[in-house]
């Protein structure tokens, strides 16, 4: 069979008769399935500014190949054959159609597809290709690229090498995609550079729970390291983190949020990243979404613990242990009504105990005494001006040990269970947050808090489309 022919087509109908003729082909020789691969990408890249102009064309595309019978009948061999054109080939055209196939079949394909590019090592090659000044002139490959990266690295951990093949450049470069276009709803580039900054910091997380297990060195979490030192720069990103928090109705992702916030929060250096009038939104956040987790699921009560973790450092460490505390009575009482309204068959867990009255033992929630007073007048100081964890030993080492697993070095530490529960906390992509739903809804708590004009991209859409491209 010769493949290697020049396409002199007249028209759209003609470009997609002549894909359906090479997907469907029957072969049994490698070489044969490799000159159908070739005419596939031939046809695809030559016609590509003629007839796959929009996202929907080329998943259209993309399924034509992924349930043709060439495919169907080669899978290992066909994926393996795209996986070494993304590690060789340089061609943009190409590219994007390679990283569609990769990125469509990977989530259509129980991961397989991205299990099989992280053992041919190509993270460190889609480094490279997002960073590239030729990548970037093409926003659409370039956004392909980042959703590839995005689920190729969500669902499983990455290798002491490909964490080396990132460097502090490449993550101030996602971050500056992001503070260009704060000011564009509609670009494109919101949704998938902050998700991957997001998994980028939880492979960081996880990695620092084991970094000495191989006798290697501590690996510095270098999205936190960046906004400790650019925070003031780079305000956009956390103001989105808010945002998305507030819309994001999928557990996998609201998890990768929390854990970012539990890092910034425990670290010194930015505990005050966030606007203080963003802090008021992301607290009222915290605090629905609480009140929404039914009692009687048990994903509920492990989510719970997540934000019930996250939520000490805020009131520990932020702006809001300052005076003046921002709905301290507000968040007394739903301390109060966590361990005081489980399940009537079911007592509140000993873990949402436990973590409830960390939370209440911070000081600016400790009812004040006359004492206390007395000495705050005698002193001229205000307890608020001062660390509210200053004084216990556990949340001050716990807080050291945070700031110094996030900074890449390992040292024993009271407070491990905390931060390891955190990083290995999580859910399988799609899996929807448990809710009161309209229980709640009827009382009006469920309503989410208004966004603002800056919201990112909906996550729905890239799914939605490729099945609809599939019909």
């Amino acid at each position: 069979m010769a493949f290697e022919v020049s396409y002199n087509l007249e028209n759209e109908q003609q470009f997609w008769d002549e894909l359906d003729d090479i997907v469907t082909t029957r072969c049994q020789e490698h070489e044969h399935i490799d000159n159908a691969l070739r005419s596939y990408l031939n046809v695809t890249t030559n016609y590509k500014t003629e007839y796959l102009q929009t996202d929907y064309s080329v998943a259209k595309c993309i399924y034509r190949l992924i349930e043709g019978h060439l495919f169907v009948s080669h899978k290992e061999y066909v994926r393996r054959q795209i996986i070494y054109c993304l590690l060789q080939e340089d061609d943009n055209p190409t590219l994007h159609v390679v990283a569609a196939f990769l990125l469509y079949d990977g989530r259509n394909a129980n991961d397989v597809t991205f299990e099989m590019m992280q053992a041919e090592g190509c993270f460190p090659r889609l480094v490279e290709l997002v960073r590239s000044a030729i990548v970037q002139e093409d926003t659409r490959l370039h956004q392909m690229l980042l959703e590839l990266m995005y689920e190729s690295s969500r669902i499983q951990r990455l290798s002491w090498e490909d964490l080396m093949a990132l460097d502090d450049a490449f993550i101030l470069h996602l971050l500056e995609i992001i503070e260009g276009v704060s000011d564009d709803v509609d670009d494109p580039y919101h949704y998938p550079v902050i998700r991957v900054l997001l998994v980028l910091n939880e492979q960081y997380l996880v990695a620092s729970t084991t970094q000495n297990a191989n006798g290697r060195g501590g690996v510095t979490n270098r999205v936190i390291k960046a906004l400790s030192t650019h925070g003031t720069t780079y305000k956009t990103f956390g103001c989105n983190l808010i945002l998305l928090l507030n819309r994001e109705t999928e557990t996998s992702l609201q998890l990768l949020i929390l854990k970012v916030l539990y890092l910034l929060f425990g670290n010194p250096a930015t505990t005050e990243y966030f606007y203080t009038n963003d802090l008021h939104v992301l607290i009222d956040v915290v605090l629905r979404n609480l009140i929404d987790l039914p009692s009687d699921s048990p994903a509920a009560n492990a989510l719970r613990h997540t934000y019930l973790r996250v939520l000490h450092p805020i009131l520990a460490n932020s702006q809001i242990s300052k005076p003046p505390h921002y709905k301290r009575e507000e968040v007394l009482r739903l301390l109060h009504l966590l361990v005081t309204s489980g399940n009537h068959f079911a007592p509140v867990d000993e873990t949402t105990r436990r973590l409830v009255k960390r939370c209440t033992d911070v000081q600016w929630l400790q009812p004040p005494s006359v004492d206390a007073r007395a000495a705050s007048v005698t002193n001229g100081l205000t307890s608020a001006t001062q660390s509210p964890v200053s004084g216990g030993t556990e949340a001050g080492d716990g807080q050291r040990e945070l700031a110094r697993r996030t900074l890449g070095m390992s040292v024993p530490s009271e407070s491990t269970t905390s931060f390891i529960e955190v990083a290995t906390h999580t859910e399988k992509p799609g899996v929807q947050t448990p809710s009161r739903g309209k229980e709640v809804s009827a009382s009006g708590s469920h309503k989410k808090v208004p966004d603002s004009e800056n919201n990112p991209e909906d996550a729905s859409s890239d799914t939605d489309e490729s099945k609809e491209a599939r019909g």
